[in-house]
């Protein structure tokens, strides 16, 4: 049965996309190729697995024939530049169905996404914001409100907190809540809405009514039910390909200034990033109230189990012992839990328990997070644990290593930002922070897909490819492990560095070396040995001359020599036409730089303007590639006709 409604839809996709031929222009014809490409992989899957007749089929293949005659309608009115929502959860469908089983059973559960804990801190002025929002502004068409940020940020609990506030009570007559995950179908929540609709004190209809509608039914009597009534709708945890658009098109014809949709998501939406919106980003708690809700929430859980309260004497050690949850309530609240398990009656006793707190469970509740994400972000969040914990991540860094990984073919670090992996420091998009508990998520995971390690951590790979070593002060240790499949290496902690120069001789395939922040006096000679090397990061250092040997790195791409004061730099730098990259400061050398020579370079910064030799009747035309470019040393007798010609 399931196949033989697929294959209907087929036919009629098929017999009107060959009447449109000719007709409708190459893009058109394109995306609904797509489309018609991705049914038929569907019919396959049925056609293999010989589905049943289980319900979360019947939604599926609901939601196909929905999305599929979306896609056609908008087709038929030459919109074909937004049918990729309908693209998009097609091949989500497509995805679920290989994740059933043969009979079509469920196999996802569907649990509401309520928190039970009634421990809340720090949300005043985020509900103040969030309401000023929803019932004060005045602009029609910004009808939406999303709140967003990272998963265990306490979105759920600020949406509950606005949904239950008094003032949304008497503005909003009518609510419903739907929490969507990633496990809902267009069919379900339309259903949930409309169970949740109550008009005149009775019931819409019962459940099992409903089941017998179709989509377009569904969203038909929504839209009645709903005209010109003040109405509120929440859709939690909202994943990023769910369509919203028909929804929304129900929706929107309701008066602007009485209806509110909250939507609460870690990812940015596809389809809101196209409509007006507020959107209230959420932060990690501070020190204060990170405290604060610590020691509501193992007292109130001591309380319970008539234990002792937590003493306030050990307050110092409890606040240095919550930096590592990153002002996440998540994660304050699951190590409060797990304190408030075990038993301790002195000060001694609950100062051991704060030294032997367990970090793990946390990344194990961000497990749904991870595999929410996008699978083509996943190797690049993975990589993230290539860098110290807390520091701030420069764009052209990110995308320069990822690149000489084979990581930088799709998009960039804002796909990062848009699923709330990283944070921009500021409104450039140059600078991010990633929060302390998802880096150590980063760590675990890059240990498990792409041979990471940590030297002297606890778990090693066999055959590392990917290797952080932490320095102090006084001591350097050498790897154990096998160095010849390496192809990153980062150096973090102290600039305490003694190897001997044989040290690099292992290194055959190493590719990506970082000294950034480590306070290196001294390259060695040997780093010449190095052939592979595509990327060498030497920013922030003490670093006084650059030994001759760097110009035998003949695929060196990335050079970043920026922050060392002042860096004597060997001539045969200027003639490694291999560099893409270069990024300097307080720069001397015997030789100028010779523009000429380096035509594929696209990052220049930042060199003397006494420095930079150019054909002086051309000027920079001959360097095509040059994308950034920075000058010092200007003065009132620079020529700058010939810098800009």
């Amino acid at each position: 049965m399931v196949e033989a409604v697929i294959l209907s839809l087929m036919q009629k996709l098929n017999k009107y996309q060959e009447e449109r031929t000719g007709k409708a222009n190459q893009f058109e014809i394109g995306e609904m190729e797509r489309v018609i490409k991705e049914v038929r992989e569907i019919v396959d899957i049925v056609r293999d697995k010989e589905f049943g007749e289980g319900r979360r089929v019947r939604y599926l293949v609901s939601d196909l024939i929905h999305m599929a005659h979306y896609a056609l309608n908008l087709y038929k009115h030459r919109r074909a530049h937004v049918i990729e929502y309908s693209y998009n959860w097609i091949g989500e469908i497509k995805m679920r169905m290989l994740k059933l089983g043969a009979d079509g059973a469920e196999t996802e559960s569907n649990s509401e996404n309520v928190d039970e804990d009634h421990v809340v801190v720090g949300l005043d002025k985020h509900i103040e914001m969030v309401l000023r929002a929803m019932i004060f502004h005045k602009i029609k068409y910004r009808s939406w409100v999303v709140i967003k940020g990272m998963s265990g940020i306490g979105k759920t609990t600020l949406a509950r907190e606005i949904y239950n506030h008094a003032d949304v009570i008497n503005r909003f007559k009518y609510r419903a809540w739907v929490c969507v995950s990633n496990v809902l179908t267009l069919r379900e929540i339309f259903i949930k809405l409309l169970m949740q609709v109550v008009v005149d004190g009775e019931n819409l209809h019962t459940s099992s009514s409903l089941e017998e509608m179709d989509n377009q039914t569904l969203l038909y009597m929504l839209h009645q039910h709903l005209q010109g009534l003040p109405c509120l709708i929440v859709l939690d945890d909202l994943p990023k390909h769910i369509p919203l658009e028909p929804l929304w098109e129900a929706l929107q014809q309701q008066e602007y200034h009485r209806s509110r949709l909250v939507v609460t998501s870690h990812m940015t939406h596809q389809f809101i990033k196209t409509e007006r919106h507020d959107v209230h980003k959420m932060e990690p708690l501070d020190p204060i109230m990170s405290w604060q809700l610590f020691y509501k929430t193992i007292n109130s859980e001591n309380k319970l189990r008539s234990e002792q309260e937590f003493p306030k004497e050990l307050e110092y050690q409890g606040k240095l012992m919550l930096r590592k949850c990153g002002g996440l309530p998540l994660a304050i609240k699951e190590v409060a839990n797990q304190l408030a398990q075990k038993k301790a009656s002195t000060g001694t006793e609950w100062e051991h328990l704060l030294e032997s707190v367990d970090f793990g469970s946390t990344l194990e509740l961000l497990e749904p997070f991870y595999q929410k994400l996008d699978p083509k972000l996943l190797p690049r969040f993975m990589y993230l644990a290539l860098f110290k914990e807390n520091t701030t991540l420069r764009a052209n860094k990110l995308l320069q290593i990822w690149e000489v990984v084979g990581e930088a073919s799709y998009g960039n670090a804002d796909d990062l930002v848009d699923e709330s992996v990283i944070d921009e420091v500021n409104d450039k998009s140059t600078r991010y922070l990633m929060n302390p508990v998802l880096h150590r998520l980063s760590i675990k995971k890059a240990e498990e897909g792409i041979g990471f390690e940590i030297l002297g951590s606890t778990r090693l790979n066999g055959n590392p490819r990917h290797r952080v070593i932490i320095c102090s002060r006084d001591n350097f240790s050498y790897s154990t492990n096998q160095d010849k499949y390496l192809v990153s290496l980062f150096f973090h902690g102290g600039g305490y560095f003694n190897a001997s120069p044989s040290y690099w001789k292992g290194f055959e395939n190493l590719e990506v070396l970082d000294f950034e922040d480590f306070g290196l006096k001294a390259l060695p000679e040997t780093i010449g040995i190095l052939m592979e090397l595509r990327y060498l990061g030497l920013r922030n250092n003490y670093i006084n001359e650059l030994p001759k040997s760097v110009g035998f790195l003949e695929k060196l791409e990335v050079l970043d020599i920026a922050q060392n004061f002042v860096v004597q730099v060997p001539d045969i730098v200027w003639e490694m036409d291999s560099l893409r990259h270069v990024y300097m400061s307080d720069v001397i050398s015997e030789k100028p730089f010779t523009m000429d020579v380096l035509q594929r370079l696209k990052t220049l910064t930042s060199v003397s303007f006494d420095d930079l030799i150019y054909d002086e009747l051309l000027g920079l035309k001959k360097s095509t590639s040059l994308e950034k470019l920075g000058v010092q040393d200007l003065d009132g007798k620079t020529h700058m006709h010939a810098l800009f010609g």
